[in-house]
């Protein structure tokens, strides 16, 4: 079994979806899981399930847009060797019906979050040698997709950090990647619904599934087995790449 035994890792926006699948998985796999998280509520109950579990796991208060929150979460991790930049939210609209605030809450979140986790924790991977840099991005920050103006900025500038990083930092054996989910099913996919689509919930939860060739959305847990592969040892030649898991989303898209 993949090992991050005796790995710190820090998941933003580890309290649910994709970020907690993330944090379990690699709780399971040895490593002490720091889970930055803007929700108090949800990052305690979180750290303490897998604590329940019997694994590793702590709970630090982050709000990934504000520079000065992930300054004084960061203080709190000491040697930290993996960091997943997952925190992030979504938008719907096309660039008529996205107004200059949701621009920036994308942007703030999604962007700037990514940037001031990766200068927060790339100065202490420098300096003990070395280190570990996952992105989420999304299919979207290579393909256009309806309605998804803003987030598909956001993802794009993600992907882009990602091929930068990766180049600056290659010599300092810091490794950067990113994973670029299609749909995954998730909390947020069943809020989204209940809001948009009350008393047709199913048939519009059919219809995002089926936009996937593979005919299903993806889980969160599919996500974190490619996240524990190339955060661990064995895809230490693996650097500067983005890795579709998208059931086909991209490549086989009729």
């Amino acid at each position: 079994m993949t090992s991050l035994q005796g790995k710190n890792i820090i998941v933003t926006g580890g309290a649910s979806g994709i970020g907690l699948a993330i944090a379990k998985r690699f709780a399971a796999a040895g490593g002490r899981v720091h889970l930055f998280e803007i929700n108090p509520d949800a990052g305690e109950e979180a750290a303490a399930q897998i604590r329940k579990d019997g694994y590793d796991a702590v709970f630090i208060p982050c709000d990934v847009s504000d520079h000065a929150s992930v300054q004084q979460a960061v203080a709190q991790v000491n040697h930290p060797d993996i960091l997943v930049n997952n925190a992030g939210v979504a938008h719907v609209g096309n660039v008529e019906q996205t107004t200059p605030e949701d621009m920036d809450r994308l942007y703030q979140i999604n962007v700037k979050g990514v940037y001031h986790c990766t200068r927060a924790v790339i100065r202490k991977m420098v300096k003990q040698g070395g280190g570990v840099i996952l992105n989420m991005a999304s299919v979207a920050a290579v393909t256009g997709i309806p309605d998804r103006f803003a987030y598909s900025m956001t993802k794009g500038a993600v992907l882009s950090m990602t091929l930068s990083i990766a180049r600056d930092y290659v010599d300092k054996k810091i490794r950067c990647n990113a994973i670029s989910p299609a749909r995954v099913h998730t909390p947020f996919v069943d809020g989204f619904l209940a809001r948009n689509y009350p008393g047709k919930e199913k048939e519009m939860y059919d219809k995002l599934a089926a936009t996937q060739p593979i005919g299903r959305m993806g889980t969160p847990d599919e996500v974190a087995s490619m996240a524990l592969y190339l955060c661990s040892d064995d895809a230490s030649f693996l650097t500067g790449c983005n890795y579709p898991v998208d059931g086909g989303f991209i490549n086989l898209k009729m």
